[in-house]
């Protein structure tokens, strides 16, 4: 049996446009494009998904490697990587600007650490949250959902020349409002509690001027805020669920309105 250049050339793009897919996605998705893991294993994860998916995979178009069609592809499919994975990192930004919003209004707002997952540095009880995410998102197999999703994209956008539209990267954008508006609603109670202790403090002062409000407001107003985190403990389950069934989504709307 003889094998062509041709034959060669055909089947490292049909391996190559799958892997740059999941390369773009690994590169910007939570847990798996954190810092914390190496590139090394990042394409690993890429080249094992791209090998067993690939077989199943809807015919692909036949492409010269070295064309400038073959790079418009490539290109293509990193930018749907990418933006899906965009997608699931604005769930973590969503208690990322909760948190910050809520270690302000305590007092915490200079407490800052840095996040070893994204080398950012961030309020500690913003850090606090992505941990906690993070393992609630395990647990729950979040990171197989989002696989999940992704696979299927190659079904619903298939590999070709048309990729993501502008309707699409609006999608992306309109998302934004959606990540702000969440942050908002999952801080607004503790930030609204947080408020009326300040006001509270504010009538002390001006009923008894002699009243060190620093040295008496400070200490209870973040063990205040500590006992409202600790409150809504439970709560972070149940919004964590709710943000994923609203990622997922737009995951998929993502894809329909791309292919």
């Amino acid at each position: 049996m003889e094998i062509t250049d041709a034959q060669i050339s055909s089947w490292v793009t049909h391996y190559l446009w799958p892997l740059f897919r999941f390369l773009g996605f690994f590169a910007v998705v939570p847990i798996f494009g954190a810092q914390t893991v190496s590139m090394r294993i990042r394409l690993s994860l890429a080249l094992v998904c791209t090998i067993a998916l690939v077989p199943v995979l809807p015919p692909m178009p036949d492409i010269e490697a070295v064309s400038v069609t073959n790079f418009i592809v490539i290109f293509q499919q990193m930018a749907i990587g990418i933006s899906l994975g965009f997608l699931v990192l604005m769930l973590w930004q969503v208690f990322i600007i909760a948190g910050q919003a809520i270690a302000m209004q305590m007092g915490l707002g200079f407490a800052s650490m840095m996040d070893p997952a994204n080398g950012v540095t961030v309020a500690v009880l913003s850090q606090w949250y992505i941990v906690l995410v993070t393992l609630i998102f395990l647990a729950v197999d979040g990171h197989l959902v989002v696989l999940e999703v992704l696979i299927d994209s190659f079904y619903t956008m298939p590999i070709g020349t048309a990729g993501l539209t502008q309707g699409s990267l609006m999608d992306i954008v309109m998302m934004g409002t959606w990540m702000f508006a969440a942050a908002f609603v999952m801080a607004l109670p503790a930030v609204t509690a947080l408020l009326i202790v300040n006001l509270a403090f504010g009538v002390m002062t001006r009923s008894a001027p002699q009243l060190n409000i620093f040295a008496l407001g400070f200490p209870i107003t973040m063990l205040m805020g500590i006992f409202i985190v600790w409150a809504s403990f439970t709560g972070v389950f149940s919004m964590l669920t709710e943000l994923v069934l609203d990622i997922v989504p737009a995951m998929r709307r993502l894809e329909v309105t791309g292919g």
